[in-house]
């Protein structure tokens, strides 16, 4: 039987966690909160050592390559070029990243960005950022206990998951695959730890269980 936690992909995280994925709002702008936010983190993530995965397009996205270059870490982005899709926000030529990788269209453009973290950071956005949290979400229940983890970024986060566990079906796992953070200095705390509790489990060659 194979191992879960030894698969690679969108559905189970690495033994080894070096690339974080950022999502979040396309049309943020420099001088919002959430666009410093997303550079804080990143550079912090980058002097770290890990490796910034993002859409390759404006807002959340760019400012995580710019983090990530001035923590002196490296930056990849996940872009398509639709040919009937006009609101899609496209790549953004000023967000350079180190590594482009171009998918045929959204939905596999969503899933490579899953697949390349281990970690989801989501940041405020519109509804492009919420399917993608939902995908994250929804997968991290799937594969709960060798999940990859997701990292909500901001206090409004608390009202949105209440509101989904007060009108919705939520099982009570759903709840344990996300921490909501309101610091940069907190995302990179949560991030060391789950890499740290999995690195000691797979050295003990058992499935990692670990939280955030």
């Amino acid at each position: 039987m194979i191992n879960p936690f030894q698969k690679k992909g969108f559905s189970a995280i690495s033994p080894i966690v070096d690339k974080v994925t950022f999502l979040g709002y396309a049309d943020a702008k420099e001088a919002d909160d959430p666009f410093k936010a997303a550079f804080e983190v990143a550079k912090l993530c980058a002097k770290e050592g890990y490796i910034v995965v993002n859409g390759a397009g404006p807002g959340i996205m760019k400012a995580a390559t710019l983090g990530a270059h001035s923590g002196g870490g490296q930056a990849i982005g996940v872009t398509f070029y639709p040919d009937d899709t006009a609101m899609f926000e496209g790549r953004d030529k000023t967000n350079k990243v180190d590594h482009l990788i171009v998918e045929k269209n959204y939905l596999e453009r969503t899933l490579k960005l899953l697949e390349l973290g281990q970690i989801f950071i989501i940041f405020n956005g519109g509804t492009g950022t919420i399917s993608e949290f939902g995908m994250a979400w929804g997968l991290a229940r799937l594969y709960f206990g060798h999940h990859k983890p997701l990292i909500l970024y901001g206090d409004f986060w608390q009202e949105i998951i209440f509101a989904f566990t007060r009108g919705m079906y939520i099982r009570a796992e759903e709840r344990q695959v996300f921490k909501i953070v309101n610091k940069p200095q907190q995302v990179i705390l949560a991030i060391n730890k789950i890499r740290d509790d999995i690195l000691k489990q797979s050295h003990k060659h058992i499935e990692p269980k670990f939280s955030i």
